[in-house]
């Protein structure tokens, strides 16, 4: 077998595995859980296949995996912060850094909670001349580190899971301030492009977040897309662009250019 036989032969085993993880994804969305031997016979393919796709699927956080199956991402829950923070670390990173080709110095911004938000704080550590308003303490100690950024702090309630600023202090104290940026953000944007979350007492101060800024970027990679949370935060026509690492669903993309949303994908950008 020539090389370019053993390339086409890669790419379509790699397509059928896509496609297989996509079809699982919509199996456990439809019938809730399914045993692991359920899906091998629907896919002609060894329980150990199904163990290694549905442990790929998890720690992606695209399904819950059981003993003997896997079941679908409550609404109500969210994924450990810990997990959270290794998950899609390499595409949260091209997201920050691509954020930060678009904050220049001397620029306000609000930073509020999330571990995407986190690394758009490490790609804008060398920035200068920032003031940086977040309900993070995580970015706040980031940020810290250079002496040519201004911090401030939220009052509020710390939670001890991810230190992040909560309550009706963090809220009054962000409705104080009109910045040139606000960066947000999510836990699943709907195919209607509503924009979802698991958090209340996170949400208001997202949405303050949002009134209080003169542009909004929302940052998420692309395993929010479709996602399901139980709150519901406002819609994708209220941010001026979306940072993300591979392009939306085509239906989701449609109300963004329905809407004139710029979206910025991996290390190109495209404006819809």
């Amino acid at each position: 077998m020539s090389y370019m036989d053993k390339k086409q032969e890669h790419r379509g085993k790699h397509a059928s595995v896509r496609t297989r993880h996509n079809q699982i994804i919509e199996l456990v969305r439809e019938q809730g859980f399914i045993a692991i031997g359920t899906l091998a016979g629907h896919f002609s393919v060894t329980p150990q296949t199904i163990r290694r796709d549905i442990n790929t699927l998890s720690k992606r956080g695209l399904l819950q995996r059981h003993h003997g199956g896997a079941g679908p991402i409550y609404s109500t829950e969210n994924v450990d912060y810990t997990d959270r923070k290794v998950l899609c670390l390499r595409e949260k990173q091209i997201i920050a850094q691509l954020v930060a080709k678009h904050i220049p110095s001397r620029s306000s911004l609000f930073i509020n909670m999330g571990t995407t938000t986190e690394e758009v704080a490490k790609a804008l550590i060398h920035h200068k001349w920032l003031r940086v308003i977040t309900n993070n303490l995580n970015v706040a100690k980031t940020l810290s580190g250079n002496s040519d950024i201004e911090v401030i702090v939220t009052g509020g309630l710390v939670r001890p899971k991810d230190c992040g600023i909560v309550g009706e202090a963090a809220i009054d104290f962000i409705r104080q301030f009109k910045v040139d940026y606000g960066i947000i953000g999510i836990s699943g944007v709907d195919m209607d492009g509503t924009l979802l979350d698991f958090d209340y007492r996170e949400v208001t101060a997202a949405r303050s977040i949002i009134e209080n800024s003169r542009k909004v970027f929302l940052v998420t990679d692309h395993t929010k897309f479709g996602r399901n949370a139980m709150v519901r935060l406002g819609n994708i026509q209220e941010v001026d662009a979306m940072f993300t690492d591979k392009h939306p669903p085509l239906e989701l993309m449609e109300v963004m250019r329905h809407h004139d949303i710029d979206l910025h994908v991996g290390t190109g950008e495209r404006s819809l």
